[in-house]
């Protein structure tokens, strides 16, 4: 038998990847060290059919990112597989050129970003991060000094209704908040069905009281909020991002908030992760911050897990990933696994 080689670096990975993967006796395991000479471990690269890759991009030293260089050492590379809902270390392009498919693990930590986006909020509204620095300050004034908002009757506003958006519309109407979205790929019956009314991304700005996006990181959303979009909110809005950093202009929002047109933002996601410890945002009193971890649970991380190996071991079976990026590779995909077999 012609096992087939799968290639990770080691990464915090919940063991149930490498248990499952490593019970096929169709598959050798090979598990890469960061810290160990890049010759070596891109001979070992160079070998290998799949390449399970983190998907944080910044955990990744770019010369293990898939990129057209990397593919070009690795002519046997069937599939890049990322280990979580986004393929950031990924470029999409080079891999469909090359015959590469790309899949990624989405819906694999949904529960658990749509919870963290909801925590976010009520932080915000509630100052409960205010009222903790307070207190471990000793620095007491009035309860009133702290006083906060209730979210209910609020309208939230939705940039995206993948598989986390539509999990925060269903949390926040539990909350009694209205939920309007914008998603230019689902249809407005289809946006409607996940628990959302329909809107251009304009409307959304201009009507919801809260912003909250969740579509991925692509040339098409990369600085999608700045400066223009940020004002176009409603005085006193809230601005959250559990997504990806760069789809938004830091400076615009630091801006946006110190002019008092928004009135706080939580945030998830930063450009440089994690962000420096002087980053402006981070000194303004009515930003909730955390540094990538709305997704990064237990449950999620297993769910992650498990996925990506029932994936590649489906795949080498010959049969279809169902969480494809690039779909159109597929056939070239079968081709050359019936090669290498």
């Amino acid at each position: 038998m012609n096992k087939k080689k799968v290639v990770r670096f080691d990464f915090w990975l919940n063991p149930a990847f490498d248990e499952k993967i490593s019970s096929s006796e169709e598959i050798d395991l090979k598990v890469l060290r960061h810290a160990d000479a890049d010759a070596r471990n891109f001979a070992e690269l160079k070998q290998a059919n799949f390449y399970h890759i983190c998907a944080a991009r910044d955990e990744v030293p770019s010369q293990f990112w898939v990129t057209e260089e990397l593919l070009k050492q690795c002519p046997d590379l069937l599939c890049a597989s990322s280990s979580g809902a986004g393929y950031d270390p990924i470029d999409l392009d080079a891999c469909t050129r090359h015959g590469v498919l790309v899949v990624n693990q989405s819906g694999c930590n949904a529960d658990s970003v749509a919870e963290h986006t909801m925590g976010l909020l009520l932080s915000i509204k509630h100052r409960i991060a205010e009222s903790d620095r307070v207190m471990r300050a000793n620095a007491y004034t009035t309860r009133e000094d702290l006083m906060g908002r209730e979210i209910k009757g609020l309208t939230i506003g939705l940039i995206g209704m993948g598989n986390i958006g539509r999990r925060v519309a269903k949390l926040a109407a539990v909350f009694g908040m209205k939920v309007i979205a914008s998603d230019p790929h689902l249809t407005p019956a289809e946006i409607e069905k996940r628990g959302a009314t329909s809107m251009s991304l304009n409307d959304v700005l201009a009507q919801a009281d809260v912003v909250s996006v969740h579509c991925p990181r692509t040339p098409d959303t990369l600085n999608m909020f700045g400066t223009k979009q940020f004002h176009a909110m409603k005085q006193g809005g809230v601005f959250m991002s559990t997504a990806r950093g760069g789809i938004h202009d830091e400076q615009a929002l630091i801006d946006a908030l110190k002019d008092g047109h928004l009135s706080g933002a939580g945030l998830d996601v930063w450009t440089v992760e994690p962000p420096a410890r002087d980053h402006a945002l981070l000194s303004l009193p009515n930003v909730v911050a955390t540094y990538h971890t709305a997704g990064v649970t237990h449950e999620a991380r297993r769910n992650a897990a498990v996925m990506a190996a029932d994936q590649i071991m489906a795949m080498v079976k010959g049969q279809q990933a169902p969480r494809m990026a690039n779909p159109e590779v597929w056939p070239v995909f079968i081709e050359r696994l019936k090669k290498l077999s």
